[in-house]
């Protein structure tokens, strides 16, 4: 169950490329601060049918520190990488995450790493690979060391974020509202900062906006946060390969993306890598 609610986040992710790109041009800090606004708008108006939930917002400096930096700094090192390396290279080492997080679950007290948890995320990164490259070469080059290792910090911090939330697992997922404020009001920091504002110019593009904060940038933090804290994180780990794949499948459904043979390739590789992942939950023996 658990999991599921987790995958959950990793389908709502699979709408971030869609809605960004009919955004318009928000710069992307100004973008995440409004998103993130949204997103904790989401939690608080689910606490006026849960009187008390604002309680859960009263967490020590290091559970707030994780959350943060968890989601603040991820966002913010991942446009660092952007600006300073080609998109390409910089998204595919961004996306390691899913694989540092499986192999960093070996590190965590009652998980066991197996052979199949690994196999399955190296398939699904295998099949990432052909999504963001587009069949065609990476040329990772000296002058953009900044951004690759800008790209590698951010893979690390979210992977660290869902690793050390599970040690966090009585947290209750409402603090997340909180983190979201944070990350929001950081980020239009960084905006102010670093940004011009460019406000969405048709309502179409707001309403881009709003999808992007009760979705992929809104539930899918909470969802995510229910699941590494009680579903099988190795499973949830390798199954996130899917983001990008589902991605390019909604922008081909809606016209922005062709359908390709590559498509179809990376298709299989990332749903082999999941099923294979997912074994022992799959086809777990009844006992009698």
């Amino acid at each position: 169950m658990a999991t599921s609610v987790g995958f959950l986040a990793v389908i709502m992710w699979a709408m971030l490329a869609l809605f960004t790109d009919v955004s318009g041009k928000v710069p992307p800090f100004q973008l995440t601060a409004m998103t993130f606004a949204i997103g904790a708008g989401l939690g608080l108006i689910s606490w006026l049918w849960r009187p008390g939930a604002a309680q859960h917002l009263r967490q020590p400096a290091k559970v707030w520190l994780l959350g943060v930096v968890g989601l603040f700094g991820y966002h913010f090192l991942y446009f660092t990488a952007l600006r300073n390396a080609p998109p390409v290279d910089a998204s595919l080492i961004a996306y390691l995450w899913p694989l540092f997080i499986v192999v960093g679950s070996a590190l965590m007290p009652g998980e066991r790493l197996r052979w199949f948890h690994v196999l399955g995320t190296l398939l699904g990164l295998a099949g990432t690979v052909l999504i963001i490259t587009k069949g065609g070469n990476v040329g990772f080059e000296a002058k953009n060391a900044f951004g690759y290792a800008m790209a590698g910090l951010c893979a690390l911090t979210w992977a660290a974020y869902s690793l050390l939330s599970r040690r966090f697992a009585s947290v209750p997922t409402d603090a997340v509202t909180g983190f979201c404020m944070a990350t929001s009001v950081l980020s239009l920091i960084s905006h102010l900062a670093l940004e011009k504002t460019v406000w969405p110019e048709s309502l179409t593009q707001w309403l881009a906006v709003l999808g992007l904060g009760l979705f992929p940038v809104g539930a899918a933090f909470y969802a995510w946060d229910f699941g590494v804290k009680r579903g099988n994180i190795q499973v949830l780990g390798a199954s996130s390969y899917a983001a990008p794949l589902l991605s390019t499948l909604v922008l081909i459904i809606a016209g922005a993306a062709e359908p390709t043979v590559r498509v179809l390739m990376a298709c299989l590789l990332i749903t082999l890598g999941a099923v294979l992942a997912a074994k022992e939950m799959l086809f777990r023996k009844k006992t009698a």
